[in-house]
């Protein structure tokens, strides 16, 4: 009778260490998927612009997958994908000296400008992010044309409708993004 419950207890132990085992693994998987890149970078420039480092990573993550050289059919370069006209726009904005396109691709270049960007998306849209999103993604003129028409917007303070599908698939990427990089690392550290 001991030795049976000794072989079941065994049994019970090895099947709990293999379900942890595999866990870890498939945790370790997506986490390759979901990487924490320009982790100095990221946390500098959300600190300084009051914004999410994990809301920043879930942007780089949409927009570029982490590649600084990056580049879209519409112009949009780096790893935020900011196109040289907002780019020229927020040099301006932010007067900085020595803005040229080349440094689109520089991440630390392209984080503080990206970042820059989302906190005046965020007070302008009064920190609802899913229009900072929208506005990222689809401009903030084309957002705040929705807000005023009735047909994309009931109080002209929220979206019930985006028009462009690529934004509206957009958002929710990026807050897809942003359930996973959270339940993957708020509170257990970044450097996983």
């Amino acid at each position: 009778m001991k030795k049976n419950l000794g072989n079941k207890v065994i049994i019970l132990l090895t099947i709990i260490l293999m379900v942890l085992l595999l866990a870890t693994l498939v945790l370790k998987g997506i986490r390759s998927q979901y990487p924490i890149k320009y982790r100095n970078q990221i946390e500098k420039y959300s600190k300084e612009y009051n914004l999410d480092p994990y809301m920043v990573l879930s942007v780089i993550k949409a927009e570029s997958n982490f590649k600084p050289e990056a580049k879209s059919s519409r112009e949009a370069c780096g790893l935020m994908q900011i196109t040289p006209k907002t780019a020229e726009w927020a040099s301006n904005e932010m007067k900085l000296q020595d803005y040229n396109i080349e440094k689109l691709y520089d991440p630390e270049f392209n984080i503080r400008m990206g970042c820059w960007y989302l906190a005046e998306l965020l007070k302008e849209f009064n920190g609802d992010t899913e229009l900072m999103l929208a506005a990222y993604n689809g401009g903030r003129g084309n957002v705040n044309k929705w807000l005023k028409d009735p047909q994309y917007s009931k109080d002209g303070k929220n979206l019930s409708y985006i028009p462009f599908k690529e934004t509206d698939q957009y958002i929710k990427r990026v807050k897809t993004n942003y359930k996973i990089y959270n339940f993957l690392y708020k509170g257990k550290g970044q450097n996983k």
